[in-house]
Parts: C-alpha cells; structure tokens; sequence
C-alpha cells in the first residue's frame, strides 16, 4: 500500500469549488499509519457562513472572523503537501477548492490522490453507506468531530488502513490516481459593474456581506440580478 501521503478535509460554504468558499483546512502527514505532523486552520471566506453549514460543521461567522483569507495560505497548502499524493474521503472535491484557490493566485497544482471513497465502493459493495461518519462507524473508528476539517482528514486515513486490512491485495491500494479538475480562472469586478453594485445596493438599503473589490464579474453580476429581481432597479428621470 501507499504508506506516505498527506490526508486532507476542507469544510467550505458549498459545494462548487466555482462559487463557494474555504472556510476551514485540515491536513495530516501521514508516514506507515503514524501522523507525523499536522497543518489547520480557520479560513475567512470573506462571506456570511450559512445557517445550514454552521449546523453541519459548528463553524460561524465569528469564527472564522479573524482567520487568514485563502490567498494568505495557499501557498504553505501548496507546500506541506509537496512529492506526496493527497488523500481524501471523495478527495476530488478537496483537490478542486485548491486548485481552484490556487489558480486564483496564480500558482500551480497537479496532484495525485488517494480516495477512500471509491476504495470503499469497490472492496465493500453490500455496505449501504459509504459517507465518512457511517464508514468510520462501520469499522468502529473515533471520527472525533465529525465534519471538522483535521478529525475528518486522520479519520479518512483511518479507515484507508481499515480497508486495507479488508482486501490488501486490491490493485486501488498500489498506486495514487492522477487527479483531474479544469479551472475557468475568475475575471474580477469590472469598475462599471462596482460603481452600479454600490449605488443598486445603497438605494434598496441592502447590507452587501461580500467586500465588493473581492468580488468576481459573475458574482457581481448575480447579485446585481438578485438585488433587482427582488427590488427592482435604480428608478431614471
């Protein structure tokens, strides 16, 4: 099996690596099934945290309030898990939100992975539940808090050695898989659509929760869209 690799769990606002936020990263330096070292941290996504995900994960606003942003950070991510594959529970949608944080900043990451999900779907077909939280209680593993970043990245790597123990002569446990994600780089604001935003925003007397100049040209434009389907535009005389 492939016994040195970092283990890896972000939480974010959703669940489109396009749209949504890092709002907290777990990683674990893994070596013969011993954490060797530990990188985590709150991360401010510079958006409000939805009610729905702070019941998921127990992460608020005030939270992540003082956190670094993700482009403070990327790079030290970059860096911890260099000349290792990742590896993850879906580790695909991990490896997404950092390319894609990584693209944003102008930096490069290719990657190989490990990814227990699709090691569980193959080698336990008849178990019905293939989530983190029911695959850890299937093999009686500790999840710690379930849906932090770091307990999820050492229980991910937990059960890899779980199913190992299941079938170790599977060919999935021999070699890293290439990973594979194409990101469409972010045009920012333009001024025209900031000077509108501004002015749409202090007419209807609505609080804008996202700083303007981090914003992206479609992020502005839909909330330009949301503010005037519910309000309407800015009246012309």
């Amino acid at each position: 099996m492939i016994d040195t690799y970092v283990a890896i769990d972000l939480e974010t606002t959703g669940t489109n690596p396009a749209e949504d936020r890092i709002i907290e990263v777990g990683a674990a330096k893994v070596e013969c099934g011993r954490v060797v070292s530990t990188f985590s941290t709150f991360v401010n996504p510079q958006i409000s945290i939805s009610p729905r995900i702070t019941s998921l994960t127990g992460i608020t606003d005030e939270d992540v309030a003082g956190a670094p942003v993700i482009a403070d950070i990327i790079a030290d991510m970059i860096a911890y898990t260099k000349d290792v594959p990742i590896l993850g529970h879906n580790v695909i949608f991990d490896y997404s939100f950092i390319k894609k944080a990584a693209a944003n900043s102008k930096l490069e990451y290719a990657k190989e992975g490990i990814d227990t999900l699709k090691i569980a779907q193959r080698i336990l077909p008849d178990v019905p539940h293939k989530n983190l939280p029911a695959l850890c209680e299937h093999f009686k593993i500790d999840p710690g808090k379930s849906h932090r970043a770091l307990d999820d990245a050492i229980s991910a790597s937990k059960l890899y050695y779980a199913l190992y123990a299941v079938n170790p002569e599977d060919e999935m446990f021999n070699k890293a898989m290439v990973l594979n994600y194409s990101v469409k780089k972010d045009s920012p604001i333009t001024p025209a659509q900031k000077k509108y935003l501004t002015a749409l925003a202090q007419y209807h007397n609505v609080a804008v929760t996202v700083p303007i100049d981090s914003m992206t040209k479609s992020q502005a434009s839909r909330m330009i869209d949301g503010i005037i389907g519910q309000y309407g535009r800015i009246p012309v005389y």
